[in-house]
Parts: structure tokens; sequence; C-alpha cells
């Protein structure tokens, strides 16, 4: 008997140890992160499902919709005009974790010229979120990630 325990706790627990290894998901703060977007991000970008419905955000139009950004390829948004350091992000297939994310939000400019190694400016300005408020704004966004994901696979 306690050997099928065991086996059945292994069993249970494999799952769980595997997405840990293998990025299970955000680690920040969503509520956290949805405060930091409705002070930070509404004014420039809203969060508009496929349906044309605003999850978050206001009608924030001088960004990109984030709808699915999380795992997306940066500079993707079908339509919206970037910049050319956006597009050079782009072109490499830059894609936005969690690490990528954090490191992008405070500082865009620097973030693009350092994973591109292009020169240019980025057309978003330097924020007031630090790299933990940016993990925090992530995980925010993740909650739609799995929504895009199952839709995809339909």
């Amino acid at each position: 008997m306690i050997r099928k325990l065991t086996l059945a706790a292994a069993l249970l627990s494999a799952p769980m140890a595997f997405a840990d290894s293998h990025g299970a998901g955000p680690s920040g703060d969503a509520e956290a992160g949805e405060e930091l977007f409705n002070r930070n991000c509404v004014s420039c970008h809203v969060v508009r499902d496929a349906d044309d419905n605003v999850l978050a955000g206001r009608n924030g139009r001088t960004g990109p919709n984030l709808y699915g950004i999380v795992g997306a390829v940066a500079g993707g948004v079908e339509g919206f005009r970037y910049s050319s350091l956006m597009e050079a992000a782009h072109a490499a297939e830059i894609t936005w974790d969690e690490a990528s994310f954090a490191a992008y939000i405070p500082n865009a400019t620097a973030f693009l010229t350092e994973a591109t190694g292009e020169r240019g400016r980025s057309t978003m300005t330097p924020q007031r979120v630090d790299e933990a408020g940016a993990i925090d704004i992530y995980a925010f966004l993740a909650q739609w990630g799995a929504m895009m994901e199952d839709e995809e696979s339909q």
C-alpha cells in the first residue's frame, strides 16, 4: 500500500516538477501588475481580444494591442507601425518571455539596441517601472496568453 502511494505521489508531482523546470508561467503578481498596467500603460495600450472586447485598458492606440503578447515575437501586431529597432527585434525573432519583457519595459531603447545590435530609438518612452514591476505586468498580461493558445488550437 505504501509503495502504491509513493508511486502515485511521484506520478502526481512529475508534471509540477516538469513545469517548474520548463517555465511554468510568470513569477510576478498579476494583481500588482494590473495596478501598474492601469497606472502606466493604459494611456498608450489596450488589451483587446479578437472579438473586439476590451479586456484591459481603455482605447489606447499609441502603442500596439497587448492581447496575446506572452510568447509572441516582438513587433508582431499586424498593421501597427513600429520603430526600426522593433522591426529589427521582429526580424531577429525576439520573443516576449518574462525576462525579455522585464528588461524591455524600464528602457525599451536600451533593450532593443542590445538585443538586436542595431542603433536607433524605440518609440516607447522609458517607464517608471523597474524590472520587478515589469514582471508583475507580464503576469497580468499572461492571463490572456492561454486564451490565445486555446483559440489557435481550435
